[in-house]
């Protein structure tokens, strides 16, 4: 027999109808861990995904706490307030405020 002749019947005795048979189980389990490897490939992707918008959005929150911190610090000023205060017709007092002392008597 010829060395190519050989060889051919080896591969193809190795894969015949009856060794496939043999080894369906093992394929077919090969085949649900592939399915599975490529699902948690595509649910690792979407979970990044949804970490980098949650990411976003709180860098946007931040900016606008920042925004609003920084107008309420603005409008909390004496300035500010006395400029609230005319418009409802309301005015500062010119006169320091009193301090009142309790005496107690036995």
């Amino acid at each position: 027999m010829e060395p190519t002749k050989k060889k051919n019947s080896y591969i193809k005795g190795l894969f015949s109808y009856q060794w496939i048979l043999k080894n369906l189980v093992f394929f077919l389990f090969v085949a649900f861990l592939a399915v599975l490897y490529i699902a948690n490939g595509h649910e690792a992707d979407k979970m990044i995904r949804d970490i980098n918008l949650t990411a976003r959005d709180i860098k946007e929150l931040k900016y606008e706490y920042k925004t609003l911190k920084s107008e309420e610090i603005f409008r909390s000023r004496q300035t500010q307030i006395v400029q609230a205060a005319s418009a409802l017709g309301l005015k500062t007092s010119a006169q320091p405020p009193v301090h009142l002392t309790a005496s107690v008597t036995k």
